[in-house]
């Protein structure tokens, strides 16, 4: 008996590794090799393709696609329709299958619905990712980006509200209470 959940419709291939209590739901389809985490909630829709790794409590909302290449790590949300790419230069009649440029997406990252992820371009801890937004380079953890293409427009903490840094490049979550530090344009979270 399988320790999580898959609606009916779903197709699961053999050889995929699929974590306790994660729920997969509607026409999605989890090819193998694929590895999924515990607790993970894949949205109706959503591909899974060979080799792809999903930490703990990674988010997939519907219509969501992740080719081969793709890593997220644990905490990841991924908003309805948006895209990853795995080949920078496709073309129909060259096949490349087997070239596929990484991308890693890490701990606590957040990508808005309709965004775009163009290969080979990792997203750092907890930055977020504006509805729309098209990546075509690396995002520092905990950069607010938006835009096509994708620009910075501030600093975000992990519980997803903007940080107004002071003169002395320190921050307070407005939720959290957790205090952070800018530092030669890198966030931390300080103790």
């Amino acid at each position: 008996m399988e320790d999580y959940f898959a609606h009916k419709t779903a197709v699961i291939d053999e050889g995929c590794e699929i974590g306790k209590g994660t729920k997969i739901w509607h026409f999605s389809h989890i090819m193998p090799n694929s590895k999924i985490g515990k607790n993970c909630n894949l949205g109706q829709n959503v591909v899974i393709s060979p080799d792809v790794v999903l930490g703990k409590n990674v988010k997939v909302q519907n219509n969501v696609s992740i080719y081969s290449g793709v890593i997220c790590e644990d905490d990841v949300f991924l908003g309805p329709s948006m895209v990853f790419t795995n080949v920078i230069n496709p073309r129909s009649a060259i096949v490349r299958r087997g070239k596929y440029s990484k991308t890693l997406v890490k701990k606590g990252a957040s990508i808005g619905a309709n965004a775009t992820i163009v290969c080979g371009n990792n997203i750092g801890e907890y930055a977020f990712i504006g509805a729309g937004t098209v990546v075509t380079k690396e995002i520092l953890p905990y950069a607010l980006v938006v835009g096509n293409p994708s620009k910075q427009i501030g600093w975000i903490s992990e519980y997803g509200h903007r940080l107004d840094f002071d003169k002395l490049g320190f921050a307070i979550c407005m939720e959290s209470g957790e205090k952070y530090q800018l530092i030669d344009n890198k966030v931390e979270k300080t103790l």
